[in-house]
């Protein structure tokens, strides 16, 4: 992702980013079940470094496995890149811990933008204590070995029902988290600064008084009037 559509997408809600998708024919990118646990909430953009979990099978998680140097838990805190996201598949149990207190510290201090998961995170007032963003499905005290298996890093992975590539977009915000194909993300950021413009024009003008149809969306006549609002300069009135 180039500075220039990262900067974009940092000015954009989550909600105009589902609506640029949606105009382009992408509706399935709004995670369920995943929602904002820092107050206030951190926004967040950057690109996915996923993680998969699978169902736990005892021969997969004995002592020895999880203390394994190529661990794919272990590994993805330590090679998870600096400004990218870690995405967690969890499963979707809410009820298991993907991570703990002392791994976010770890992200942290590494320089993760933030961690996204549909399962559940433990030692949580600890977590966000250390003023991480972290999106997931609440706290949980089993730890992730108790329900899950390594699965591996860096693949395709379900999170929150929505596919995740790895290097796809990752916005968050109060509204949830959405997935942007990389493919798409600088056309979404450019396209979508134009909307938010436009939304703030209609806004005004119905705190002036004016009635929706015709403004939003814009007739022919609302849009020689924003032409002109942008001529103005864009004033607050």
């Amino acid at each position: 992702m180039d500075a220039e559509t990262k900067s974009n997408l940092e000015q954009l809600s989550v909600a105009t980013v589902s609506m640029q998708l949606l105009k382009r024919g992408i509706r399935n990118v709004a995670m369920a079940g995943v929602r904002p646990l820092n107050a206030p909430t951190k926004p967040i953009v950057g690109e996915a470094y996923t993680l998969r979990y699978i169902p736990m099978r005892e021969d997969l998680s004995t002592p020895d496995v999880l203390g394994k140097p190529d661990f794919a838990p272990r590994r993805a805190i330590e090679e998870v890149p600096a400004g990218a996201v870690l995405v967690v598949d969890g499963r979707g149990r809410g009820d298991v811990a993907v991570l703990g207190d002392i791994l976010i510290e770890r992200l942290k201090v590494r320089g993760c933008t933030g961690l996204v998961s549909d399962g559940g995170i433990r030692d949580a007032e600890e977590c966000l204590a250390a003023d991480f963003p972290i999106y997931a499905a609440g706290p949980a005290s089993p730890a992730s070995v108790t329900f899950h298996s390594a699965g591996d890093l860096q693949c395709p992975i379900g999170c929150g029902g929505v596919a995740v590539m790895p290097g796809d977009i990752i916005v968050a915000d109060g509204d949830g988290v959405i997935v942007i194909p990389q493919a798409l993300a600088a056309e979404v950021g450019r396209d979508g600064i134009e909307q938010e413009r436009y939304e703030r024009f209609a806004k005004l003008r119905v705190a002036q008084g004016r009635a929706v149809p015709g403004i939003y969306p814009p007739n022919d006549a609302a849009k020689a009037e924003y032409a002109e609002w942008l001529a103005a300069g864009e004033p607050e009135k």
